[in-house]
């Protein structure tokens, strides 16, 4: 990694997960993501490689009694580092957008570094698992990283029959319009009329 000033650590520590987290906002989109959900790992990879964002996140969680708690977690600690890489949120562009195809499916994913979190989510998943993974944690992964990292997230799966790729394709754009986002502006404005994010 990088030592670029807009990095962070995170440790979070519960009964239930034991999450190290170290981010680099200007990274080069490296990362070792273990969470012992190996789609999950694949998909927080992916959004490390196409966001530009380095990521190191490793997790020991309650996978004996499903993989909900880390799933959630996971996503909370990687928001919170990602809050705090972005500090008082002067001079980034703030917005960003994008549509990702993955064969079949396009997924489009809008972001705002508002400070209010706010999600909405619609994936259309159908199966019941990817992997180890629930679907319905892979919703969930998206409104919990829009909580801590204190986004508004929306993000659509258009179309598409493969779940797998529903749901690669979502983390992709998400990971595009993050890095737009989080990019700098070159000067150090706050995107804001309120003087506050």
């Amino acid at each position: 990694m990088s030592a670029s000033e807009r990095t962070a650590r995170i440790e979070r520590k519960t009964y239930e997960t034991d999450i190290h987290v170290i981010v680099d906002l200007d990274g080069n989109g490296e990362s070792g993501i273990a969470t012992g959900i190996g789609f999950l790992d694949h998909m927080l990879t992916a959004l490390s490689k196409h966001s530009g964002i380095s990521i190191r996140l490793d997790c020991k969680g309650d996978l004996d009694v499903d993989g909900h708690h880390t799933s959630e977690d996971c996503a909370l600690a990687l928001g919170a580092a990602i809050d705090e890489c972005l500090n008082d949120r002067r001079g980034i562009r703030r917005f960003g957008s994008a549509y990702v195809p993955m064969d079949e499916a396009l997924a489009r994913a809008v972001v705002d570094l508002s400070g209010r979190p706010y999600s909405v989510i619609n994936l259309g998943l159908k199966r019941e698992r990817i992997g180890q993974m629930a679907t319905e944690n892979i919703t969930h992964v998206f409104q919990s990283l829009a909580m801590s990292l204190r986004a508004s997230i929306h993000v659509d799966c258009l179309r598409g029959d493969n779940d797998h790729h529903r749901s690669e394709a979502a983390f992709k754009a998400l990971a595009l319009a993050l890095k737009e986002a989080v990019a700098r502006t070159g000067d150090n404005g706050l995107p804001s009329t309120k003087g506050v994010l």
